[in-house]
């Protein structure tokens, strides 16, 4: 079997992937002539924090899609669903470093934890203000401290980033961007695999009447498999298991983000986002606003996923801070005309 993709050899994806942003945003991004690394293209001034993420790649726009004003400094791009290594991570900590220190925010998988942890540690030894939070909001995994970091990573970029355009010290970011991530949950349904490259064949294999329940964002199977069902049903079952989680009251405030995971057409991404809002709303919940669309795929696999953050003053005003990058592009809140 041929794998069929828009790539030239199998290896070399990540690098081609890279130069191809670059030369579409060259306002936005650089490229580091030795690694895999992305950058502002403009550097922050030293007095303002520099926010650093990244992780294997095949999740775009995760995660160079999310550089620029009001979001991140650095991205690591590593192989396709590979953990970017720490001299990689220490070379984007150092090139961003300001002396209001650096924020590295990680995704709870393994490798990149033990890469991200060990390329602060390395700054921390150099003398660099470095200090890192790990996302860790799939719920589909009950243990809390074994949870993957998948969706609300990307609002923990947008908050945090917000926070460190205004001047925030690193402890001040730091705490936002935990909050961030103690109040957001997300979830994720497979209805085919994805295929890496370099392997030349599917993750895992599904009959024509199954899908995968609670996957990650790395290809891997879920922790159940289950019959088909539709849009609304499971819209139900997966926000369900975010509102038990969260512990939401009636009346709160939530930010909802509906997305595919890579392959999913736009008309399957409204469909699903109108079943997901329509249920949230029918629970008593306030949705003060949303994003759809691809914001932490799974290269070329169709599914969804549902992530909700319960939403305070401080988080509202944040989220809808002005930022720039390939990806998300606010201005902030735009007054609307009273209608009479």
């Amino acid at each position: 079997m041929v794998l069929k993709k828009l790539i030239n050899k199998p290896g070399d994806e990540v690098r081609e992937m890279l130069e191809g942003m670059v030369m579409a945003f060259p306002e936005i991004i650089r490229l580091d002539p030795q690694w895999n690394n992305v950058y502002r293209a403009y550097k922050k001034s030293g007095s303002k924090v520099a926010l650093v993420s990244g992780g294997g790649s095949g999740h775009e726009p995760a995660h160079a899609g999310y550089i620029g004003y009001g979001m991140l400094d650095a991205a690591s791009a590593g192989a396709t669903f590979t953990s970017p290594t720490v001299p990689q991570i220490f070379a984007a900590i150092k090139e961003v470093a300001t002396d209001a220190g650096v924020l590295i925010i990680i995704k709870n998988y393994s490798g990149d934890v033990m890469n991200f942890t060990a390329a602060a540690k390395m700054a921390q030894a150099q003398g660099i203000k470095a200090d890192y939070v790990i996302v860790n909001d799939d719920v589909s995994i009950a243990e809390k401290g074994n949870r993957r970091g998948t969706t609300i990573t990307v609002l923990v970029h947008k908050i945090a980033g917000a926070a460190a355009e205004e001047g925030w010290t690193l402890p001040e970011v730091k705490r936002v961007a935990q909050k961030v991530i103690d109040n957001g949950r997300d979830i994720g349904i497979a209805l085919t695999p994805c295929s890496v490259p370099a392997a030349g064949k599917p993750t895992f294999e599904l009959g024509p009447d199954e899908i995968e329940f609670g996957i990650g964002i790395h290809g891997e199977p879920g922790v159940q498999r289950m019959k088909y069902m539709t849009s609304s049903e499971l819209a139900k079952i997966m926000v369900d298991k975010i509102v038990d989680d969260l512990k939401l009251q009636k009346g709160d405030e939530i930010f909802l983000v509906v997305q595919g995971t890579g392959g999913t057409p736009y008309m399957e991404k409204f469909v699903f986002y109108r079943d997901v809002r329509k249920y949230v709303e029918s629970l008593g919940f306030k949705a003060f606003g949303s994003w759809i669309g691809e914001f932490m795929a799974s290269l070329e696999m169709q599914g969804g996923r549902v992530a909700i953050l319960r939403l305070d003053e401080e988080l509202k005003r944040l989220l809808m801070a002005p930022a720039y990058t390939i990806a998300i592009r606010t201005i902030g809140p735009i007054p609307l005309p009273v209608v009479t």
